[in-house]
């Protein structure tokens, strides 16, 4: 008996032991630890240290809790709920703070609609001896193109920067502070107006403060028109028209026979001149007119060089029907220059004038007995008449012969010769011509050899600079005949090059450096082969181009001659405007001239080159 009671007691003590000890506020089975009715966090501020550190965060929730969203700098894996204890777990791990400022992190602990947060604080580095101990900036003033775009401000300072006083026209942006540096990078779209824009921007970094100022351009109003001579006799001139392949005609080629090198005014076209085609030309809209010549057979022999009076009074005949008709005219001698051609009558030979100092003085005593006596023969014109030097004198490589590539200068300069020859020798006939303005051209007529140019001495200071203007030739007058020009045309359908912006840069160099300074330019030809109406892509932009022409040499103060060889139809070298006997359109010029007029006449002030650009064609 004494034994079986023995045994049940140490039963009673295995069981006793093998039995789960209970914790305080758990409870068992039967007598559950009730649910919280919120979120507790172990741990609600974490404060540490540069070097970092883990902690341990309880939270308890009556379900799973969330954690939401953390920098990178702060790591807290998942963690196991326990739905019985209503408790999770997390080793919360914060890393080490290379910063030199402090920084703070808020994260949000959830559980439906309970929340909690827990706040991380990390102190800053130290500064290290080698900091910078100011800010500075690289640059202080920035400037954005009118078209849209950015620029940038680095920053260098002991802690990181921030900027304010950013205007609604410029979106910033900021790289991450580090090595003691950051970038402001500033965005503006396309700026529509006409004003420049301007903000100037704060940029701070602890008690450092600095500004930035950015620019962006607006629209081009092009330059101002001026208070001198120059600008005057532009408005003046205005819009000029050339009778091309008329009085500059002549015998030439296999066909001519006896008359080879003798010019005649039917010779490429078959229309005379009469009165009607300057009121024609009147008319139209234009307020100049050119009127190329050629002299060649014209011109006797040495010592005298004496013109052929019947041709030189049929120019002058016809001169004086367009000074009747209200037109101011422009005589010259044309071609007369030899482009490397080898015959006995094109006498403006610059080539071999540029090798032979023998020939070169029997050129210029020509060009003296020459225009004395064109120059006596018109002694008596007012100011309406202008008297032209030469054409377009060169080797015949157009500024791109061996010759002169090697040594622009030699040509340039003998034409600079050349030049003084001709406005000394109208000088000294006296009278009107004393003062009257004449033209001087350029080498190859190019406005980019103006570089090689030396103006003439001229006591009256009345000269004027003479240019074409035919970019690119590709379009113009070149073989592809491509119908896009400009900016909206098409890669594959227009030349390359002679954008709009090649205009401006040739126009604007020519105000700047002749115009602005009281030397007036004309451009004494200007067009484009004449597309077919039937293809209305080629059309437009066709009459895009003579438009921009216009509006441009309007706004830099050049006036601008169109050629007009008379020659009807579309194609290459198709340039008929006026009929050169009646005075009437030819096709559908009529259209094009009333596009040239207004690019050169019109005064609305919403009417700008700019304006013009902005309607390019579109297809």
């Amino acid at each position: 008996m004494r034994k079986l009671l023995s045994l049940i007691a140490v039963f009673s003590l295995l069981v006793a032991c093998g039995e789960k000890e209970q914790l305080p506020g758990e409870g068992d089975k039967d007598n559950p630890t009730p649910a919280p009715s919120e979120i507790t966090l172990s741990l609600e501020q974490i404060d540490a240290p540069v070097a970092g550190g883990e902690y341990t965060l309880t939270v308890t929730s009556p379900t799973r809790p969330s954690v939401g969203t953390r920098p990178d700098w702060i790591t807290i894996p998942d963690g196991t709920y326990n739905s019985t204890t209503y408790k999770i777990t997390y080793q919360v791990k914060v890393s080490p703070n290379a910063d030199t400022n402090e920084r703070t992190a808020s994260i949000q602990v959830s559980a439906g609609s309970l929340s909690k947060t827990l706040v991380v604080k990390q102190e800053a580095a130290p500064i290290p001896s080698d900091a910078p101990t100011a800010m500075t900036l690289d640059k202080h003033a920035l400037s954005v193109a009118q078209a849209g775009g950015s620029a940038s401000v680095i920053v260098t300072a002991p802690e990181k920067a921030a900027v304010s006083g950013v205007p609604a026209w410029l979106e910033v942006t900021e790289t991450e502070f580090k090595n003691y540096k950051m970038k402001f990078t500033f965005k503006a779209g396309a700026n529509d107006s006409y004003e420049e824009l301007s903000a100037t921007v704060v940029i701070t970094s602890g008690s450092f403060k600095d500004e930035v100022v950015i620019t962006q351009a607006g629209k081009e109003k092009g330059p101002e028109p001026l208070d001198n001579d120059a600008w005057k006799l532009s408005e003046s001139l205005g819009l000029g028209w050339n009778m091309g392949n008329h009085f500059d005609a002549y015998y030439n080629g296999s066909w001519a026979g006896a008359n080879e090198g003798y010019p005649n005014e039917t010779a490429w076209q078959g229309s005379k001149a009469t009165k009607a085609t300057f009121t024609g030309v009147k008319a139209a809209g234009f307020t100049s007119v050119r009127i190329p010549v050629s002299w060649l057979k014209m011109i006797g022999p040495a010592p005298d060089y004496k013109i052929d009076e019947t041709w030189l009074s049929r120019v002058y005949e016809v001169a004086q029907w367009a000074h009747e008709a209200g037109l101011n005219v422009i005589v010259n001698t044309h071609h007369d220059e030899n482009h490397g051609v080898d015959n006995d009558y094109q006498w403006l030979d610059i080539k071999n004038a540029a090798t032979n100092a023998t020939l070169n003085e029997t050129i210029k005593t020509e060009i003296k007995a020459v225009w004395t006596q064109i120059a006596n023969q018109f002694k008596d014109c007012g100011d309406w008449l202008i008297l032209e030097g030469f054409n377009e004198i060169n080797d015949g490589g157009w500024g791109w012969s061996e010759a002169f590539r090697a040594n622009p200068t030699k040509q340039c300069n003998i034409l600079n010769e050349w030049n003084q020859v001709f406005v000394d020798a109208v000088r000294a006939t006296g009278g009107n011509n004393s003062t009257r303005w004449l033209g001087v051209p350029t080498y190859a007529a190019n406005p980019e050899y103006e570089k090689y140019m030396k103006m003439p001495t001229d006591a009256a200071n009345r000269l004027m600079l003479s240019v074409h203007f035919y970019d690119p030739s590709d379009y113009t007058i070149g073989d592809a005949q491509y119908s896009d020009w400009g900016h909206t045309g098409k890669t594959g359908l227009k030349a390359e090059g002679g954008d709009e912006d090649h205009v401006k840069s040739v126009f604007g160099n020519l105000y700047k450096k002749y115009v602005s300074r009281n030397v007036p330019v004309y451009v004494g030809e200007f067009g484009c082969s004449m597309r077919a109406k039937s293809n209305s892509r080629a059309w437009a932009f066709y009459l895009y181009y003579m438009e921009y022409i216009v509006k441009a040499a309007k706004t830099y103060g050049l006036p601008c001659y169109l050629w007009d060889n008379g020659s009807e139809g579309d194609g290459k070298e198709r340039h008929g405007y006026i009929n050169h006997g009646t005075g009437n359109y030819i096709g559908n010029s009529k259209e094009v001239v009333d596009v040239l007029v207004k690019a050169r006449f019109t005064t609305d002030p919403a009417y700008t080159l700019q304006s013009v650009y902005d309607s390019a064609p579109t297809f």
